[in-house]
């Protein structure tokens, strides 16, 4: 922009300098969307919200449901408002930015920094992907038979030959779309069906600790409140090159829909589960217990169903799971921050063996281990939350999209709860 073009404006309602270009309303489009252009917004929310809803999610989901019956949807609800607010500052970073948000840290924060974020990213894939390696073989087996150890190779292998493809995050966007939209169908019917007390379940939304719950809680947070997958988003936003005109459209078709409909599947789930175990008093600690949750659903169909949903959310989030940590540890190496990059392909390779070597290792406790991994997840999420909020407050960066006095009230609230959660993990695993 030539200074003879460029206005400015005295103060903004911080008290900064700002000019005409960055006081420019970042909430009205540059032009009236057609029905097809709200749907080419969406997408890289919703490759948030697949990366949330594996199996992972899935399992302690059904375990807080069987165990401690309606108690803990209150975590789902608050995870998933928090989960927004960090989204959100992800997608603004992603509109803003000239690079991409970890060589944004390197510039801002330091070169140290930014490569921290990169292998903080890349600790928590490699947790998660022992949870898509189970879930994945776990789920398949149930449809097909056969040994689940050999269905998880045969997934594995099917996820490195989508990232195969030239354009990889085009099309893994579009595949978890349709993947999150099934799933979407799938528990809605098995809630409808399996009746529940819907009004137990609203008493669910009062928070409560239940003895006992406190690993669980931790589990559910960690997979609800996925501060890795948030930080993500702004690469999804950086390849789609969304500008400041397009912000309000993104985050009434994209960001709020993509973060919720895991919320609410998440929160079914939980319903569901209460509704048919805890009935009879019956843990999931097994597969065969997962997969009776479904049941309602015309007795053996409702099994299918449930091993469906659990390969569905196994694939979509092994896919966005693995392609994300190698983007972001390729982007922290400063070896490009594409998901086709070289690099990236490669620590995409990595993480997918990870997953398919400890599902190997250990196959007497598949459930007890996706619950463990998923737990250990939140170690690692302060450093990216603490990010992303630093970041989404510089005024040289943001200007008119920094954060607001509520996005940092829900975004320390989203932190304390993040660092509580850490705290009592430790002090759970060494007691």
């Amino acid at each position: 922009m030539s200074e003879q073009n460029k206005t400015i404006h005295p103060l903004d309602k911080r008290g900064q300098m700002v000019t005409h270009e960055d006081n420019a309303a970042p909430a009205v489009p540059a032009k009236r969307r057609t029905f097809l252009g709200y749907l080419a917004l969406m997408g890289p929310a919703f490759v948030v919200g697949a990366w949330q809803f594996g199996p992972g999610n899935l399992t302690t989901a059904v375990q807080a449901g069987s165990r401690f019956d309606y108690t803990l949807v209150w975590v789902i609800a608050v995870s998933t408002v928090l989960m927004i607010f960090f989204t959100d500052m992800s997608v603004r970073l992603g509109i803003v930015t000239p690079t991409s948000l970890i060589t944004s840290i390197k510039e801002h924060l330091g070169k140290w920094v930014g490569v921290m974020a990169g292998f903080g990213v890349f600790g928590i894939t490699l947790m998660f992907s022992v949870g898509n390696a189970v879930g994945s073989g776990l789920g398949l087996s149930l449809i097909f038979g056969g040994s689940p150890v050999l269905w998880t190779v045969v997934c594995t292998a099917a996820v490195g030959f989508v990232l195969a493809f030239r354009n990889v995050y085009g099309i893994i966007e579009k595949a978890l779309l349709v993947i999150v939209a099934l799933m979407a169908v799938a528990f809605v019917a098995s809630a409808v069906v399996a009746q529940p007390d819907w009004y137990r379940s609203m008493e669910g939304m009062v928070p409560q600790l239940p003895a006992g719950s406190e690993i669980l809680i931790v589990a559910l947070v960690g997979t609800n409140f996925s501060i890795n997958a948030a930080f993500y988003t702004s690469y999804g936003v950086k390849e789609h090159r969304r500008s400041r005109a397009d912000y309000r459209d993104i985050t009434l078709v994209d960001t709020i829909p993509g973060i919720v409909a895991p919320g609410i599947m998440t929160a079914l789930v939980i319903i569901v589960a209460a509704s048919v175990l805890g009935k009879t008093g019956a843990e999931a600690g097994t597969i065969n217990a997962l997969a009776s949750v479904f049941a309602p659903l015309a007795g053996p169909v409702g099994s299918i169903l449930f091993a469906l949903g659990l390969s569905g959310a196994a694939f979509s989030s092994m896919i966005a799971n693995a392609t994300a940590g190698g983007t972001m540890l390729s982007d922290a190496l400063g070896r490009g921050a594409k998901a086709g990059s070289t690099t990236a392909r490669v620590v995409t390779g990595i993480i997918l063996a990870f997953g398919l070597v400890i599902t190997l290792l250990f196959q007497s406790s598949p459930v007890g281990l996706i619950v463990i991994a998923q737990s250990l997840t939140v170690l690692i999420a302060p450093m990216l939350g603490i990010l992303l909020f630093i970041m989404s407050n510089k005024p040289e960066l943001m200007g008119s999209l920094r954060n607001r006095w509520w996005h940092n009230l829900l975004g320390a609230i989203g932190l304390i709860a993040i660092v509580a959660s850490s705290v009592r993990l430790i002090t759970t695993l060494l007691s």
